[in-house]
């Protein structure tokens, strides 16, 4: 009947959607039974199926957030997903439902339980190790716990029991992403997985979201922002109009003081939000872009004020020199003139003895004025080109006298 039920949903609104379908998982969480029909697309807009099965493990995890809940996740979902869109629904689910269940991180032995759950059960395709470490991951990803989710990854036994999903594009990205935020490793390790996940040739959308993720979040380096503004921008090339790559871009473009280029696009961010509450994650979303903008909003005010205030400084630091040169060129003409009349009064006071002593001829007393007068001179400029030289070096060299 349900069935029956969600299939005359087909064509109507989001919201009569959303409560309809509200209405029969919690209707297959009251009788504790799992949901029967099969999925037949990825669509999360319009697939009243798969908005019903959604729904339904939402409210499951929000009552049990463990990796018990995520295997049996999986396990339905390798039986009533259609084969072709198991792969886009797993990678949203997991990481979707360790975001909204971030507060309820499992420790070691619940890991290792899980595990040796999941190893003893029918997991041949290592499909549920793989949802259970993705969901646990999300978890640690959402609580930035890099070095955690590094560890994690890379030694537990859960996430070993994947096999070949460790292979998958998302699988490096999340290693990306605890590479980026952990100071016990290196950038150039980071770039390297940061390449191998953006560069796989079966990258999907959940992979770019957690590489740029990662990227934003990443302990500072140098080419940050401009790699995760360029980024940004491709994959919103590949998925025009994405509220979340918007948001990454906005992130990107902060970091690069491109702050009016960050109000646009957060602006789109949150312009293309889906205004739906359980299926986005909405409030949380909301919450999240709103902090942003703020942010964004407050560095453009330092910026500007800083940007004036620098203005300010620099047009002072010009007048001030300007007022300086002159002191200093003022300064250099007074003791030219200074010494140049001291010179003249020397050489007046010096001919007048000369002229005056009646024991020299006309020709000696020329021929000492001469001599005396060519001295005086002589120290004069010496004077004056000293104080010429000293003032250069003081003053640099586009200062004139």
């Amino acid at each position: 009947m349900i069935e029956s039920a969600l299939g005359a949903l087909r064509g109507s609104s989001s919201r009569d959607l959303d409560r309809d379908c509200d209405v029969y998982a919690r209707g297959y969480i009251r009788e504790r039974i799992e949901p029967q029909f099969v999925v037949g697309s990825a669509d999360f807009d319009t697939d009243p199926y798969l908005i019903c099965a959604d729904r339904y493990w939402n409210l499951r995890f929000r009552e049990q957030p463990t990796l018990h809940t995520a295997a049996e996740c999986a396990a339905w979902l390798g039986v009533h997903v259609a084969a072709g869109f198991q792969a886009a629904v797993r990678e949203k689910w997991a990481l979707g439902y360790g975001f909204i269940t971030r507060d309820s991180v499992e420790s070691a032995g619940e890991i290792a339980d899980t595990t040796a759950d999941v190893i003893a059960g029918h997991d041949s395709d290592c499909s549920r190790a793989f949802f259970a470490t993705l969901y646990h991951s999300g978890k640690l990803r959402a609580n930035l716990c890099f070095d955690e989710l590094h560890q994690f990854l890379e030694s537990s036994p859960l996430a070993l029991a994947a096999g070949s999903h460790r292979d998958a594009p998302l699988f490096t990205a999340l290693r990306a992403f605890a590479a980026f935020g952990s100071r016990q490793v290196t950038e150039r390790y980071a770039r390297t997985l940061f390449d191998q996940a953006w560069q796989a040739p079966g990258r999907t959308r959940a992979t770019v979201d957690v590489v740029l993720n990662g990227l934003a979040v990443s302990v500072p380096f140098e080419e940050q922002g401009e790699l995760l503004r360029t980024t940004a921008a491709e994959a919103l090339t590949a998925y025009p109009g994405d509220f979340m790559f918007y948001y990454r871009l906005a992130t990107g473009q902060f970091l690069c003081g491109d702050h009016d280029g960050a109000l646009e696009s957060i602006d789109q961010a949150l312009d293309r939000l889906p205004a739906v509450g359980w299926r986005g994650s909405h409030e949380l979303l909301l919450e999240q872009f709103t902090n942003q903008r703020l942010v964004i909003l407050n560095g453009r005010t330092i910026a500007r004020h800083a940007a004036a205030q620098q203005d300010r400084i620099d047009r002072h630091e010009q007048a001030l020199a300007g007022v300086l040169g002159s002191v200093r060129r003022s300064m250099i003409q007074a003791v030219e003139l200074v010494t140049l009349f001291a010179a003249i009064i020397a050489f007046a006071v010096g001919s007048l003895n000369i002229t005056l002593n009646g024991n020299l001829g006309v020709g000696d007393r020329v021929q000492i004025l001469l001599v005396f007068g060519g001295a005086l001179m002589l120290f004069a400029l010496l004077v004056v080109g000293g104080v010429w030289l000293i003032a250069r070096r003081l003053s640099g060299p586009d200062l004139e006298p």
